[in-house]
């Protein structure tokens, strides 16, 4: 993995937990949880999926659905 997608990958995550403790209320140590153990991180991680290109807000949509029903679509 490159430093410029670490980069990316550590930044996305850090603006998804922002967001997750923003809107559910939850402690920073749990919003880190949720997304780190999420379908979504995987994917993210997963350099040949490109979501870690994608925007913030697109992948918290992601983040979102997972949480509603379990699964990203």
């Amino acid at each position: 993995m490159t430093d410029e997608a670490r980069f990316l990958i550590d930044s996305l995550v850090e603006q998804l937990t922002l967001m997750a403790v923003e809107e559910y209320k939850l402690s920073v140590p749990q919003a880190l949880q949720l997304v780190y153990n999420s379908q979504l991180y995987e994917k993210i991680t997963d350099l040949e999926t490109g979501l870690y290109y994608q925007s913030a807000k697109y992948n918290y949509e992601l983040l979102r659905h997972e949480m509603k029903y379990g699964k990203i679509a």
